[in-house]
């Protein structure tokens, strides 16, 4: 390829952010591979007949986001808003339908069977949410007499009382903080900081009061923090505490590829818990750079939103990026018993399909965003005006 080529992947490739590239096929690459090292434990724990199921279930899912990410960083920024507008409308008609039809899987519902497969639409929700609310607080700049804050704030209240019926406490904190930080940049106000900083605080102490599992989640923690081993070890606890466990077993430069022995103990290991199964088995180091990498993306999207001068796109990469970077956050928190349990999953890394399709749509999306648009070009005024406004010069 060279810069003259006109083609739709040469001007892609000229323009896309390929730090991002990089970033994103090392982990969905590492995800696989990691899948080799944390699932056939799990797939024979549970009596599956093929050690490989998860592992091959994992290529599949990785055959369908490479392309997906690859497909959705073509777009435009109209077309990522409109193909986000269609992803809402459809993930939150699912979120509607959840509660009544979804599969029941630890007291919660949060999966529904569509043609077959099982989808967790919570996964696909969180993305599309975002873009669009960046066009909501977009719009509100060029046209102020459009109840844009109004309506993002009534999609707010909507999605998360859909995720709190289900329940799922964790999605519904990953998706206000995303939605908060596209407030923030769009110009919230102190009063409205004040206001959502109680409503934060005064909702999680709702899910700790009324919540059973998150009751019990939280007062683990706190045990485990304060030295203390009040009442029996739940399921959570004991995978908190393996994990944690885990990190000083492999040391620096863990025990080797398959040597270690968390994924054998834990049942998540394959999703909540890979990031416990990377610290045993390739060290601390290993975690490090996976940390950085996802640190890189972060650094990166809000490097280019600082210099985008279109309302829409500063607003969308902002949210992606904390999407991303909270999530994994809170996942390596969680297996260093640095937070209470929350079920979330490693962005890239984790087994599940819809995790890993449409962190792929949102992954796109972001390159998308941040590729390099042709700026307005000032032309030279006409020579007729430059010699009138010297003839005027020079009566003058």
């Amino acid at each position: 390829m060279n810069r003259t080529d006109r083609s739709i992947f040469a001007q892609w490739w000229w323009t896309v952010d390929r730090t991002l590239i990089a970033a994103a096929v090392m982990l969905l690459v590492g995800g696989l591979v990691l899948s080799f090292a944390a699932s056939p434990a799990v797939a024979e724990r549970i009596g599956a007949s093929d050690s490989f199921y998860f592992v091959k279930r994992h290529a599949v899912f990785f055959a369908l986001a490479l392309p997906t990410m690859f497909a959705v960083s073509l777009m435009t920024p109209r077309d990522i808003r409109r193909a986000s507008l269609l992803v809402f409308l459809a993930s939150l008609l699912l979120l509607v339908l959840v509660p009544v039809f979804g599969q029941e899987v630890k007291g919660a519902r949060r999966w529904i069977n569509v043609l077959g497969f099982s989808v967790q639409p919570s996964e696909f929700v969180k993305p599309a949410f975002i873009v669009v609310t960046a066009w909501l607080f977009a719009s509100r700049e060029r046209r102020p007499d459009m109840p844009a804050t109004l309506a993002a704030l009534a999609l707010f209240a909507t999605v998360v009382g859909l995720l709190v019926a289900q329940p799922d406490i964790g999605q519904t904190l990953l998706t206000s903080a995303a939605w908060g930080a596209v407030f923030f940049v769009a110009g919230m106000s102190l009063w409205w900081i004040l206001g959502f900083g109680g409503l934060g605080v005064a909702g999680v102490w709702a899910a700790y009061t009324f919540v059973p599992h998150v009751h019990a989640r939280i007062n683990r923690f706190l045990d485990k923090q304060g030295g203390g081993h009040k009442g029996p070890m739940t399921a959570d606890g004991y995978q908190a505490q393996q994990a944690h466990d885990s990190f000083l077993n492999g040391g620096w430069f863990g025990r080797g590829p398959g040597e270690g022995t968390v994924k054998r103990l834990l049942p998540d290991s394959h999703t909540d818990y890979v990031f416990a199964v990377v610290g045993e088995e390739f060290g601390l180091i290993a975690c490090g750079l996976l940390a950085g990498i996802f640190a890189w993306i972060v650094f990166r999207g809000l490097s280019h939103a600082a210099r985008e001068e279109d309302a829409f796109i500063r607003y969308a990469i902002v949210g992606l990026v904390v999407l991303i970077g909270v999530q994994s956050g809170i996942n390596m928190a969680v297996n260093l018993q640095l937070m209470p349990a929350k079920g979330m999953t490693l962005p890239f890394i984790s087994y599940g399909g819809s995790s890993l399709l449409a962190v792929a749509f949102e992954m796109g999306a972001l390159m998308a965003l941040t590729r390099r648009r042709p700026q307005a070009t000032r032309f030279a005024p006409p020579i007729h005006i430059e010699r009138h406004e010297e003839a005027a010069s020079t009566a003058a």
